[in-house]
C-alpha cells in the first residue's frame, strides 16, 4: 500500500548504521512513524528532507504503524531557524508540543496548520519569539481540548476586569474581587490578548501587540497553563530557557 501525503517531521532518531526513524505529523493520517532508509548518509536521496522541522511531500509504502519512506521532497525547511540555536530550540519545543497532543493515525489538520504557522512566524521573524511561543501554547491547548474559560468571571459573571486570576486545574477565570489569591495572575491587557488568541482566525493568531513586560507575563501564564494541562516536562523547553539566559 502506498501513501502520498505532506507532513512535518516532529522527531528524528538514528536507527542502525544509516537509517532514521521519523515521527511525522501528516495532513491525511495524523501522527505516524516511518523508517527512512539510508537517510543518515549525506548522499541519500531523502537525507535533505529527513530532518527535524522539515515540511515535506512524502511517498510511503506499508500500512498503518509500519511505514517506509520511498520518496521525500522538501516543501519548507524554515531556514530562518537553523542558523540560530535559540530559535532552533524553540522550534523543537513546538515540535514536542505537537507530538504530545496529536494522535496516531488521526488527521488533525488544525493542529498541523497551527504548528506550521508558528514555525513560519519564527523563521520569518514576523513577531517576537516570546509572542509566537505564548500564542502557540494557548491556541494549541484550545485545539487539544483544554480551552480555558476566559469570557467572564466564573464567580460573578463580570466580563470587564482590570485584574483576574486563571486557575489551570479547572480552566476557570475569576476577577480580583472574587479571588485575590491563587491561580495565575492576569492584567487586563494580557487577558485581552489571550481572548484574542483563542478566537482569532488561524492565520491571525500571532497578530497582536503587547508591551514587553505584559508579553513576558502572558508568556509565563500560557506556559504554566500548557505544562499543567499536559502534566509533563519538555527537554527542549529547558534547553531553550538555558540558551535564552546565556544570551541575555
Amino acid at each position: 500500500m502506498f501513501l502520498t501525503t505532506r507532513g512535518l517531521i516532529l522527531r528524528e532518531a538514528k536507527y542502525r548504521e544509516s537509517d532514521k526513524i521519523l515521527t511525522i505529523l501528516t495532513e491525511t493520517d495524523g501522527k505516524i512513524t516511518a523508517k527512512a532508509r539510508g537517510a543518515a548518509r549525506t548522499r541519500s536521496k531523502v537525507s535533505a528532507a529527513a530532518q527535524l522541522l522539515s515540511f515535506d511531500d512524502f511517498t510511503l509504502f506499508g500500512s498503518r504503524g509500519k511505514w517506509t519512506i520511498n520518496e521525500a521532497a522538501t516543501v519548507e525547511q524554515f531556514r530562518g531557524l537553523r542558523g540560530d540555536l535559540r530559535m532552533l530550540a524553540l522550534g523543537s519545543y513546538i515540535a514536542e508540543l505537537l507530538e504530545a497532543v496529536s494522535n496516531e493515525n488521526v488527521p488533525e489538520p488544525e493542529i498541523l496548520q497551527l504548528g506550521l504557522n508558528a514555525l513560519y512566524a519564527l523563521s520569518g521573524k514576523v513577531c517576537p519569539p516570546e509572542q509566537v511561543k505564548a500564542a502557540f501554547e494557548l491556541r494549541l491547548m484550545c485545539l487539544a481540548g483544554y480551552r480555558p474559560e476566559l469570557e467572564a468571571c466564573d464567580g460573578c459573571g463580570e466580563t470587564e476586569m482590570d485584574s483576574a486570576r486563571l486557575f489551570p486545574e479547572s480552566g476557570e477565570l475569576y476577577c480580583g474581587k472574587c479571588r485575590s489569591v491563587g491561580g495565575l495572575a492576569l492584567t487586563r491587557s494580557v487577558l485581552d490578548a489571550m481572548r484574542y488568541v483563542v478566537s482569532a482566525e488561524p492565520r491571525r493568531v500571532f497578530a497582536f501587540r503587547l508591551p514587553a513586560g505584559e508579553l513576558k507575563l502572558m508568556g509565563e501564564v500560557c506556559e504554566s497553563y500548557a505544562l499543567y494541562q499536559l502534566a509533563r516536562a519538555f527537554g527542549s523547553l529547558d534547553y531553550y530557557k538555558k540558551l535564552r539566559t546565556q544570551l541575555q
